[in-house]
């Protein structure tokens, strides 16, 4: 495969999923950047890998090497963590080459059609999660749930408590919930 043309291919794909994507959806440039940086790194070591005598051992290390890294700056959602792993997986396949040009081109657009349909705002509109913290400390379940729905304006589906302080007089929780209809259609809209 042509090492120019998949350097170009793998540029208006991370383009295309980074800018046209996540952060026209998601405005955290900060993570822009990184996905950029890892997929043009990954894409640079791959296109080494496979132009040496080095064996697959080699560079499926490398990988378990990168997959293992923990990013410690600042904490990211797993929507973030999926757009790492596909900026890898695009930066893996141009870098590569073990595949005819067709395929590859067909494995980067299938990553990035996923990602555009997974991570649609329309997609599974109607369910939300987010960390509530409670200015006081709610140890009835029933009560909670009370609280939480007046709160969000709709219907709580779960909710996980994952912290309880009885001292400072707070509560911490992790709730799944759905809008009221109506706050759907607007977000719809």
């Amino acid at each position: 495969m042509n090492d120019i043309l998949m350097i170009g291919i793998d540029a208006i794909a991370i383009a295309m999923m980074a800018f046209g994507l996540y952060f026209r959806r998601h405005r955290r440039r900060d993570l822009l950047v990184a996905f950029v940086g890892v997929n043009v790194g990954v894409l640079a070591v791959s296109l080494v890998l496979a132009s040496a005598t080095a064996s697959i051992g080699v560079g499926l290390g490398l990988f378990g090497v990168l997959s293992i890294i923990r990013l410690r700056s600042t904490e990211i959602s797993q929507r973030e963590v999926a757009y790492y792993f596909a900026s890898l997986a695009i930066g893996l396949v141009a870098g590569l080459g073990g595949s005819s040009l067709p395929v590859a081109i067909g494995l980067i657009a299938l990553v990035i059609v996923a990602m555009a349909i997974v991570d649609h705002p329309r997609l599974l509109a109607g369910n939300r999660q987010q960390m509530v913290r409670l200015d006081r400390a709610v140890v009835d379940e029933v009560e909670l749930v009370a609280e939480l729905e007046r709160l969000t304006g709709g219907r709580v589906r779960q909710a996980t408590v994952v912290e309880l302080d009885l001292v400072d007089d707070s509560t911490l929780v992790d709730v799944r919930w759905s809008p009221a209809p109506r706050a759907r259609q607007a977000v719809a809209a």
